[in-house]
């Protein structure tokens, strides 16, 4: 039996043998007597292990470090102590000693000395939640675009196209190394052509989303750029949709339920978890997401929060401007402003990438980034432009060749229609959930610049 069906269970299993496996997590040893906190990974709640020298190998447990893995036979009994039941040792088996020298010890580590340990950091409180809440919160966003008919969409990591166009992208080539140090003739490469690491799966997600109606991706993507932020990594999860026949209203409202869904699923089904985060990461923590829950998401043009800023009594690190993007001051105030997430839409079309909708203004694009009280971007989306030759227009404007990506402007040609999407950061959406404020610290082996370990 597992600890999780054990605590479900616990009221009708009181006075009944029950076997455990697991881990000590702490050990108080007295002289004829012990207490095991033992856990075995299947829920945030430990469990109260009580042995005494009735034992046949006495010697041997109260000499057993914490890590080690027990096998227990014992009776589930009411407590007497601060737990409302234990488990009375009938039988202890050592399945796997731990030396003393085991980095993980029932003390407070720091986080920069378990991402260290990252191997064993799953082990410690802080962690176990943590991850915990990753799956969930996975499994929420599956469910989400599952019970709304969206077509699940496997995306290739690797790819010969830079959706952004900020051409930092990891190379992947089977050249010798010394080759690349001249003009390399990609053609005797393995794939024949330069070809990265994924940085978005946008483009090839459109392709099916117009042949499916809907779909979604959820997987790695991976950015070249040499930064050493709490918020960046070098590998990241994005989660991705796209829709055919919805314009920048209805994807607004798609990310809106989205993200609503999945905070609210998370407080359902974590609820140790996240009263831990409350209690020891982020004090209003709880209240921050009960409230996101219950708000109705603001909508301005960017425009109009570039005047807001402007009037502003404040003063400012970045200045606001009229045609520029907008710092993390900035997207505070505007979220502090209206109290509440804000979608700031309709950018300047000069600082978003080619393939947003060009609106009738011609100096703004359907775009939209939604901004969240104590995080900034969470999401960003846009309603694709569907016009072939507008398209190639903005292309040619940018100085984009299009020889790759015909396949993609072909999309256009072939019964185009009206489509929108967006893109979440998975590991921001984490920050967010858990308060955890270091991207390192939601993943569960982070790369960062000159950090690839594990």
């Amino acid at each position: 039996m597992n600890l999780n069906e054990l605590h479900k269970k616990n009221k009708e299993l009181l006075n009944e043998e029950v076997t455990i496996e697991g881990w000590i997590r702490n050990h108080r040893r007295q002289k004829d007597f012990g207490f095991i906190d033992f856990s075995d990974g299947t829920c945030f709640k430990h469990l109260q292990v009580v042995y005494d020298n009735t034992l046949e190998n006495f010697s041997e447990i109260e000499h057993t470090l914490v890590g080690s893995a027990l096998k227990i036979i014992g009776t589930l009994m009411p407590s007497s102590g601060n737990q409302d039941y234990e488990i009375k040792a009938n039988k202890i088996e050592v399945v796997g000693t731990c030396p003393e020298d085991y980095p993980i010890q029932p003390k407070r580590h720091t986080k920069e000395f378990l991402r260290e340990q990252a191997y064993l950091r799953p082990r410690t409180n802080l962690f176990q939640a943590v991850f915990r809440v990753r799956s969930v919160a996975a499994h929420a966003i599956h469910t989400f675009f599952q019970e709304k008919g969206f077509i699940y969409f496997n995306a290739p990591i690797l790819t010969s196209s830079d959706c952004e166009g900020a051409g930092e992208m990891f190379q992947v080539t089977s050249l010798p190394i010394d080759n690349l140090k001249q003009s390399p003739d990609y053609t005797k490469d393995f794939f024949g052509k330069k070809v990265n690491l994924t940085v978005s799966t946008q483009l090839e997600l459109e392709t099916f989303a117009l042949s499916f109606k809907k779909a979604y991706s959820f997987g790695p993507t991976f950015r070249a750029e040499n930064s050493n932020t709490k918020t960046h990594a070098a590998e990241f999860w994005m989660v991705e949709s796209e829709m055919s026949f919805c314009d920048l209203e209805d994807n607004m409202n798609l990310m809106e339920s989205m993200l609503k869904f999945v905070v609210k699923y998370v407080l359902e089904h974590c609820k140790e978890e996240m009263n831990f985060f409350n209690e020891f990461v982020e004090k209003g923590l709880l209240e921050k997401l009960n409230k996101l829950i219950q708000s109705t998401f603001t909508r301005i043009d960017h425009e109009e929060a570039i005047k807001i800023l402007k009037e502003a009594d404040v003063k400012w690190e970045f200045t606001p401007e009229y045609g520029e993007d907008i710092a993390k001051e900035h997207e505070k105030y505007i979220t502090e402003y209206f109290d509440g997430p804000v979608f700031i839409k309709n950018w300047p079309k000069e600082i978003k990438a080619f393939y947003m909708k060009q609106n009738s203004d011609n100096k703004t694009v359907a775009a939209v980034d939604l901004e969240v009280p104590g995080a900034g971007e969470l999401m960003g989306g846009s309603e694709r432009e569907a016009d072939y030759e507008k398209l190639i227009t903005r292309m040619k404007e940018m100085g984009m060749e299009s020889t790759d990506l015909e396949w993609y402007l072909n999309l256009r040609k072939y019964g185009s229609c009206p489509h929108s999407g967006f893109g979440m950061g998975f590991e921001r959406l984490l920050i967010y959930l858990t308060g955890v404020d270091n991207i390192r610290d939601v993943i569960a082996y982070p790369r960062t610049p000159g950090n690839c370990e594990f």
